[in-house]
């Protein structure tokens, strides 16, 4: 139970920390409107990561005979995509479309809420991030039960929202000290982490004794 735990929120924080769209656009509305909305917009991402992340779950459920007689090469796979997707993350310039004037002042957080959460939910190339972090650390909590499901998605959650919530209290608090230049190099430590996570994740399936 304790392993479903640590295995859902590693995963839950990994999904939700590379400074994509989504995250500059929680730290652009904590800077503009303040942290409240910084916060509502990161809830409305985080739902939708919880949709994604159940409905892989669901999906490899279905699966699972299939995903034992090719582990090892579902495994291999699971690895190149995550190290594919960290080199994206590492490269990605997270400052590229950074317009803090652009956006009006004066919003509803449900706005906020329902924008991110549509913004997100638009990228289902995200199931193949959370296939590879599914199979990387083996990580299928529906097979176990009920109660290590609801464990695993629960650990999910709360890594999610301890996310936005640190995230946006960071930003905020350091408002006028903010240097955006350390957004980048946060993005290529999250990136350097997954690449890290994918390469382990190859290793273990071509030499499975070296661990």
């Amino acid at each position: 139970m304790l392993e479903t735990i640590a295995k859902g929120f590693i995963i839950g924080l990994l999904v939700s920390s590379p400074m994509g769209p989504i995250n500059m656009l929680t730290i652009q509305r904590t800077l503009n409107r303040g942290r409240r909305h910084g916060f509502v917009s990161g809830l409305g991402a985080m739902l939708s990561d919880i949709s994604y992340a159940l409905l892989t779950l669901l999906g490899m459920s279905f699966v699972t005979g299939f995903m034992a007689a090719h582990e090892k090469w579902i495994q291999l796979t699971g690895g190149v995509i995550l190290i594919l997707f960290g080199l994206g993350v590492f490269r990605t310039n997270p400052l590229k479309d950074w317009k803090p004037d652009e956006v009006p002042k004066e919003t509803r957080y449900f706005k906020d809420y329902l924008s991110s959460f549509l913004l997100t939910i638009s990228n289902a190339a995200i199931i193949l991030v959370f296939v590879g972090l599914y199979t990387r650390f083996s990580f299928n909590p529906i097979a176990d039960g009920l109660s290590y499901l609801f464990a695993g998605v629960t650990a999910f959650i709360v890594a999610a929202f301890s996310w936005w919530f640190f995230l946006t209290l960071f930003v905020s608090r350091l408002r006028r000290h903010f240097n955006r230049k350390g957004l980048t190099l946060l993005n290529r430590t999250v990136g350097s982490i997954f690449m890290l996570v994918g390469a382990g994740g190859i290793l273990l399936s071509l030499f499975p004794n070296l661990f």
